[in-house]
């Protein structure tokens, strides 16, 4: 199977092939925040964490810096979506009981975007950015993963993941950290499905630009075989990353 065959265009792709967050993730902050009336969804893509937030807030201002993602994002009555950068939104002083950032923090410009948090945040108004990295696979599965695809493509990062993979170790947050216990993140795939979430990776993108498909290919070959039944559906869970704090009176 040819990879050009299993992966559609890019940002339908996003939408469909990527796995969500535990909803439970939703309900802890919510539970945290001071009331339930506002959240703004920074980075929102197409907008997975502002409908599992719309569930649970009044009114959720989910922005991105993409037309394009905010264009594809899924309407709801309760969230208004906005093209801007993180660095600087419309919302009024203090006016915010959560802020989260869902996969997207280590691109943006911190120096610029915490004044902008603080400006917007109520007293004790919560923070949270969360993220994931690789799938959690063992045996031959994750030989060949590791192999096979993290291998071809490790050039192929931008340097922001870094910050992701240390599970923002090197961020310095201008809050309160609150500790809560981190949900499991899991997904439940077959074959294609795994193969065209790892199709997603900026840095799969940029090794087949670079050097053609032909590494994806092989990955799958060998994948199927360990597979056994490419339709079979097998629970995956990753490498979750969460950091919540809390603005404090200075």
């Amino acid at each position: 199977m040819h990879h050009h065959k299993l992966f559609s265009d890019k940002s339908e792709l996003y939408k469909t092939a990527r796995p969500t967050y535990p909803p439970e993730l939703y309900k802890c902050l919510s539970s945290l925040a001071p009331s339930n009336k506002l959240a703004w969804d920074c980075a929102c893509g197409s907008g997975q964490a502002a409908i599992g937030l719309a569930k649970l807030f009044s009114s959720v201002y989910a922005t991105d810096i993409s037309a394009e993602q905010i264009k594809a994002a899924k309407a709801h009555p309760n969230i208004h979506y906005q093209v801007r950068p993180a660095e600087q939104c419309d919302l009024a002083n203090e006016s915010c009981d959560l802020v989260c950032v869902a996969q997207a923090l280590h691109w943006f410009n911190l120096d610029d975007f915490w004044p902008e948090v603080l400006r917007v945040l109520k007293l004790k108004g919560i923070f949270s950015a969360w993220g994931y990295n690789w799938p959690v696979l063992d045996g031959d599965l994750a030989q060949i993963f590791n192999e096979l695809i993290l291998g071809p493509i490790e050039t192929y990062w931008a340097p922001q993941n870094k910050l992701l993979w240390d599970h923002f170790k090197d961020i310095d947050f201008p809050f309160g950290t609150i500790q809560v216990s981190k949900p499991t993140m899991e997904a439940i795939w077959d074959l294609n499905e795994f193969f065209n979430f790892i199709h997603t990776f900026s840095a799969v993108r940029r090794c087949i630009d670079g050097m053609g498909g032909e590494f994806m290919e092989r990955a799958y070959r060998k994948a199927k075989e360990v597979w056994k039944i490419p339709q079979e559906k097998r629970v995956i869970a990753f490498d979750f990353v969460l950091y919540v704090g809390c603005k404090k009176a200075w």
